[in-house]
Parts: structure tokens; sequence; C-alpha cells
């Protein structure tokens, strides 16, 4: 299986129209590629709070239709990353899109955990509360966001909903770059998945990014990593590992937290 993250350089100086048409581009050209994944919030920056409700929009919104037609064009699987989405009650998501080869809508995960603590995005905009697993021909994706990466229970959520692989999309800072590249192999390891994690290179509102994009085996070997700018980073991966791995350690099986308590 190949997969194309495109690290985006979210500029300050594009308006959010061009880089809507440049990125719909770059997928275009990833044809022949089996899965595209982009950032978190590539539209807008991931920290550019101000912009959330300006740039927000629904699921018949710009933003969802160049990226539907986008992955119909190149014919690939497009974890089109997250936008800033406003529901019909006015509240504001953080939502990521998957989209088909064919470009109807397979998926949206509204951001569970919300970063920001007590301002930004935890406070602009509401939580999701449901896990999100999308089926492809040869891998089950798990979905999930940014700072979701900080949380293992919600990865090992996906994978007892049958995730092999798990797509991150994010905005990740560089002065935590360590933790992104750290938490990925963890995720990996622990849940003997594959990790794609995919991040946005340039500076967001004064907050520059970590870029690094990465893909890590069901082992926690990394197999591929971005440098710090605006890269396609693509890899082959064989879906056909996890299980592998899964059955020679079969770690998954010793599972007693979460679980309902042996009869004794």
């Amino acid at each position: 299986m190949r997969a194309s993250l495109l690290q985006i350089d979210v500029k300050e100086t594009e308006s959010v129209d061009s880089r809507r048409r440049r990125v719909a581009s770059l997928v275009r050209e990833q044809a022949g590629v089996d899965l595209v994944v982009l950032p978190e919030l590539w539209t807008t920056g991931a920290f550019a709070y101000e912009s959330f409700g300006a740039e927000a929009e629904t699921f018949e919104g710009p933003t969802f239709e160049a990226m539907a037609k986008a992955a119909s064009d190149a014919g690939v699987w497009l974890h089109a990353g997250s936008i800033p989405e406003r529901a019909a009650d006015g509240t504001l998501y953080n939502t990521a899109l998957v989209f088909s080869p064919s470009g109807d809508l397979a998926a949206a995960y509204r951001k569970i955990h919300r970063f920001g603590f007590d301002k930004g995005e935890a406070v602009l905009m509401g939580a999701g509360d449901e896990l999100v697993t999308v089926r492809l021909p040869d891998t089950t994706v798990g979905v999930a966001t940014c700072y979701d990466l900080r949380f293992p229970e919600l990865f090992r959520g996906l994978v007892d909903a049958g995730a092999e692989t798990l797509v991150v999309s994010a905005g990740w800072p560089e002065r935590r770059r360590a933790h992104w590249t750290l938490l990925a192999q963890a995720r990996a390891v622990e849940n003997q998945s594959y990790v794609l994690a995919c991040g946005t290179a340039g500076t967001h509102a004064g907050v520059p990014q970590a870029g690094h994009s990465i893909v890590v085996d069901p082992w926690g070997e990394v197999i591929a990593e971005a440098g710090s700018g605006e890269e396609i980073l693509t890899v082959d991966f064989d879906p056909a590992k996890v299980g592998v791995t899964r059955e020679q350690f079969p770690a998954l099986k010793d599972r007693m937290l979460g679980l309902e308590a042996p009869r004794r």
C-alpha cells in the first residue's frame, strides 16, 4: 500500500482560497497512491484562533467541495485533514474529513480532545464524542487529530473498533517536536499498528510548526520521516504486517484493565 503525507506550509501571506487551490492541485498529483493525508486545520492554521469563526464552513463548503473533487480526480482515498466546521446549531468543531476515490464522504471525525486548556481551541470549539474508523480495501483506518495523540485510551478504542492503521493529522508546534515523535512511536508500539502522522510546516499565528511528518510500523520503527519544510512524504507499507506482529507478539490478548474482570 502506498501513502502520501502532504506536509503543507501554512503561509500567512497566502490566502485561504489560494492555499485551497494549491493543495487540491497537490492532491491531484498523487494519482496512483492509495491514501493521501493532509494536516490539521491547514486552511487557517491550527493556532490562528481568530480565523476559526470567519473560515468555518459546512459540509457543503468550499474546502469540502474542493477536496471531494480532488479525491475523485486523483482516484485516491483522501484524509483531507481537518477544517473548522460550523454545525447546524452554530457550534464550531475541528472536523476531519475522509473521502473515497469516488469523491464521496466516507467519514467525518470531530476532534475529541481540544487543545488550549482555558483558551484557544478548547473554548472556541465543541468536543466530538465518537470514535471513527474507515474501512479501506487493504486496511481499517482509525482517525485522530493532533492533541488526541496524547491520550492512549482513544487509540486503544480505535483498535478495539478494528483499526490497523492509525492516521493523525496535526498542527504540532516545533517546541514540542520531541513529544510528537515519541508519542507517534508509542501509539504504534502499544497498539501494534501503523501510525501515519501528518503535520504542518511554516508558522501559525506566530507559532513555528514542527513538520517532521512520520510513518511508524507496528514494531515502533520509523520507516519514513519528513523534514521541517513543506514536503510530500510518500511511503510504501504492508498492512499485513499488523496481523503478523499481533500474532508473533500477542500482547493485546493480555489486556486486563478496561475489560471485564476474569472469573475465578
